[in-house]
């Protein structure tokens, strides 16, 4: 049981992990939390795929096999980062119930099984990673809570109105990271679903939207926290956070493939909207 409070905001919650028990298996709330967010995002996924040209049967065997191979890439990205630890204490390794999952693991190991699935079943890859994206902002905006109720992914201390306290912290008030990534991740599944509504030229364009904000995001965020996995090397005296130099990375990256590909047009999204104005132009005119 955790006492969790904002000063700033005059909040106070008393929380525990454990949502309840049936005989001595207990239920997390960060695996609920997880497993809505998860079913959102399908959810979302399946009213979608008509938008993107993607059967949905298909896309589903994709999300199915992502969200194995997302695990296991979660699981590995983090033992690999504290492999002196795992190599002494071998039989953890699997060992997912005691935590350790790494969230850009997770989505490297996701886009993995989903590309590979797609390639099998002779389905285009890009399309798939646009409705990809904007489950996992879905995913990710929902699932930092999860962070909230085992009172960890936060920050450096601070005195800002927003500030954190509870026994984790040691009683100080710090940055509530998970936070503000839930905040960024909703908003930008906000924007990117009207932006590919209303101005996605080509299969592959929401993607690389995402990079970009999800990529600028972290590489801040992760500056803040006090739980970064670090490379096993440093670069000019300093100690080096894993995901911000991939946030960094994937932030050039997106940027790099949006202008690189900012002529290219798709006539499947200008005909889909067309018939979609036309659809609601014609019921306007009954009316």
């Amino acid at each position: 049981m955790y006492n969790v409070s904002f000063p700033g905001f005059g909040l106070n919650f008393d929380i525990s992990p454990i949502a309840f028990s049936v005989g001595s298996f207990k239920i997390h709330w960060y695996g609920i939390i997880i497993a809505s967010g998860l079913v959102l995002a399908l959810i979302y996924a399946y009213f979608s795929a008509a938008r993107f040209n993607v059967d949905r049967n298909k896309l589903f065997d994709c999300v199915l096999v992502g969200i194995v191979t997302g695990i296991i890439g979660a699981r590995a990205y983090y033992v690999l980062f504290k492999l002196d630890y795992y190599v002494a204490h071998p039989n953890e390794i699997i060992m997912i119930n005691n935590g350790g999952l790494a969230i850009y693991g997770g989505i490297i190991g996701a886009f993995l099984g989903g590309c590979i699935t797609a390639k099998i079943l002779k389905i285009k890859i890009f399309p798939i990673l646009d409705i990809s994206v904007l489950g996992f902002l879905i995913g990710q905006g929902i699932g930092r809570w999860g962070n909230f109720f085992n009172q960890e992914a936060f920050g450096t201390v601070t005195d800002l109105p927003w500030r954190m306290i509870s026994e984790n912290t040691a009683m100080k008030g710090v940055h509530p990271c998970f936070l503000y990534e839930s905040l960024w991740c909703l908003l930008g599944f906000v924007l990117l679903h009207f932006l590919s509504k209303k101005f996605q030229q080509y299969a592959g364009q929401v993607f690389y939207w995402y990079l970009v904000w999800y990529g600028f995001e972290r590489m801040i965020v992760e500056g803040l926290r006090t739980d970064s996995l670090y490379l096993p090397f440093t670069l000019f005296g300093n100690d080096l956070r894993v995901s911000q130099i991939l946030s960094a990375l994937i932030l050039i990256a997106g940027i790099i493939l949006l202008i690189v590909n900012r002529n290219r047009k798709d006539s499947f999204y200008d005909n889909y909207r067309r018939k979609k104005s036309f659809k609601y132009g014609k019921r306007a005119s009954k009316k």
